[in-house]
């Protein structure tokens, strides 16, 4: 026979459990301005998959914090599991900006690195730039285009092409390249980035999309024993384990 109170303990510690989850949905905000906000991201303490956590800062905008900066985020396609993100201090066809790094954490070239189809584009380079002599295989032609085609159509690059009087050397290449050489090392002024390089084709440096496409995982969340709370935007996996007490 059990206690009235055992039963009542029983049945407030099944209601708790059910809200647990419920209470913790509502504290993750799921858009931030026009950037929806699903898993494996978010902004809020607890919420979205650990591995991001930190990455993220909403303030009218979303914001993708990396240790060179902040870059607001334009697009989020959870279906292709990719990201674009601005970067407001980066040189564009344009404005020319100061000379900065683009520099990510060990943890995020592994779990959100620039995907294939962002090239960045090394500008006013030495001639005795890494990339020109030793490294010259790390540079590609992409889509026919060219460094003449950028210092002549650009309003912000055409600098370079007034102050020598020729076409400063420039190299189009990957990720990898700025991600273990500096642009100290690299021994050029100024980049910028290009997204979507495979469909640009003829198309002028004016029309490109500048900015930088990063590709992400989503982690799997299943595990034996769990209790998870879907939303479709966030997931939260609650373990726990009832202690019977019978008198």
């Amino acid at each position: 026979m059990h206690s009235p109170l055992t039963i009542f303990t029983l049945i407030l510690t099944a209601s708790t459990l059910q809200l647990l989850p419920a209470l913790a949905l509502t504290s993750c905000r799921t858009s931030c301005g026009s950037i929806e906000i699903h898993y494996p991201f978010g902004v809020d303490d607890g919420c979205g998959a650990p591995q991001f956590r930190g990455m993220f800062n909403c303030s009218n905008d979303l914001f993708f914090i990396t240790p060179s900066g902040s870059y607001k985020v334009q697009h989020i396609d959870y279906d292709k599991k990719t990201m674009v993100v601005y970067d407001p201090a980066m040189s564009t066809c344009s404005i020319l900006q100061p000379h900065h790094d683009f520099i990510m954490t060990e943890i995020q070239s592994f779990i959100i690195p620039p995907t294939p189809d962002t090239v960045f584009a090394l500008l006013n380079c030495s001639i005795d730039s890494p990339v020109l002599n030793h490294y010259k295989n790390l540079c590609f032609n992409f889509s026919d285009h060219s460094c003449d085609e950028l210092y002549g159509s650009c309003n912000a690059f055409r600098v370079f092409h007034l102050l020598t009087n020729s076409s400063p050397p420039c190299c189009f290449t990957g990720y990898d390249t700025v991600k273990f050489m500096s642009m100290n090392i690299l021994d050029c002024t100024h980049y910028t980035t290009v997204v979507n390089v495979d469909n640009l084709k003829g198309i002028g440096p004016l029309d490109w999309v500048y900015g930088i496409k990063l590709s992400f995982s989503v982690p799997d969340t299943g595990s034996a024993g769990s209790v998870t709370a879907d939303d479709g935007r966030n997931h939260y996996p609650w373990k726990f384990v009832i202690h019977l007490c019978w008198f």
